[in-house]
């Protein structure tokens, strides 16, 4: 990536941080999976009342009814309860309820996909990863960083190689929320944004 854009996203995003709360490695795990097609702000409402009710040995015994109740706001909430219940069974009974440096452990969870596990490995273990949600990847095509009909492999796959490997977890979350407040899907604040030069979707709009 051209070092501007990264100096750039500096300036725009100087602090950049994982806007799911948690206090407790598994609970930043449930809450990204709470988090496909959910604001983060709506999983923080829901995880405060599950994590004060339930820790991970509870949850790996709780009643999938009573979990519906408290994550339906999140959606999807009969599966998702499904995939939150498992993992805590899977994790008491093969970690004793920690969240393992494993990659390919933490793939073949339920609900968890690559996305959920860059998140987790980069904020609990500062493993160096780039994990592409709709943010990320609608920041990446307007920027020319990845091309419009690349899937979110490629997207990732693009962005490892163009920004240097110990900047990859700070420009995940500076493209996240960047994304998430000035790029946006719909009405993007185009007029706050110092990246108008490197932008596709500026230059397209202007003409």
């Amino acid at each position: 990536m051209k070092y501007n854009i990264l100096e750039k996203l500096d300036i725009m995003v100087p602090n950049p941080r994982c806007e799911l709360n948690y206090s407790k490695d598994y609970e930043l795990l449930i809450a990204t999976v709470l988090s496909a097609q959910c604001t983060d702000a709506r999983v923080n409402m829901v995880t405060k009342e599950l994590f004060s009710k339930y820790d991970i040995f509870s949850l790996s015994k709780a009643s999938k009814k009573d979990v519906e109740e408290i994550i339906r706001p999140v959606g999807t909430y009969t599966k998702k309860s499904e995939y939150i219940i498992n993992i805590a069974q899977a994790l008491v009974k093969d970690f004793k309820g920690k969240v393992p440096n494993n990659r390919k452990y933490l793939e073949n969870l339920p609900g968890v996909g690559r996305k959920t596990c860059n998140v987790v490995l980069a904020n609990i273990y500062d493993v160096p990863a780039i994990a592409v949600d709709t943010h990320v990847e609608r920041v990446a095509k307007r920027l020319g960083l990845a091309k419009e009909n690349d899937n979110v492999l490629v997207v990732e796959q693009k962005l490892m190689r163009k920004v240097p490997r110990d900047k990859w977890s700070r420009t995940h979350h500076q493209m996240v929320l960047f994304g998430r407040y000035t790029c946006k899907s719909k009405n993007p604040l185009c007029q706050d944004c110092l990246l108008q030069k490197e932008c596709k979707y500026f230059k397209k709009k202007k003409i």
